[in-house]
């Protein structure tokens, strides 16, 4: 069993997504929070369940999809690293270009 590790900048992105949402709808934003952090709850015990981003083939990280949610993390033995939230029809390549 894996420990599921929020790190701060995740944190900050998956809220602010809450806040955009809850602009037009509170009770969506916090059903969309609810449904992240139950699909993230689930890889404690299943740390592969995720996808190899399509855009990253080689790497060592892993996405899983929570409409309009994508949460990337790297796992290890004991931990999966929960490292970035990124809005679903945000391009991953376009966005690390973006922070360089």
């Amino acid at each position: 069993m894996a420990e599921v590790i929020w790190t701060e900048p995740a944190l900050q992105e998956l809220d602010a997504i809450a806040e955009y949402i809850a602009l037009d709808n509170p009770a969506a934003a916090r059903h969309v929070v609810e449904r992240v952090f139950e699909t993230t709850e689930r890889l404690e015990d299943f740390p592969h369940s995720g996808r190899i981003p399509p855009e990253l083939p080689d790497s060592v990280y892993r996405e899983i999809v929570t409409p309009p949610c994508r949460i990337f993390y790297r796992e290890d033995e004991r931990r999966v690293l929960i490292l970035y939230v990124l809005r679903e029809e945000r391009q991953l390549r376009a966005y690390m270009l973006e922070s360089r």
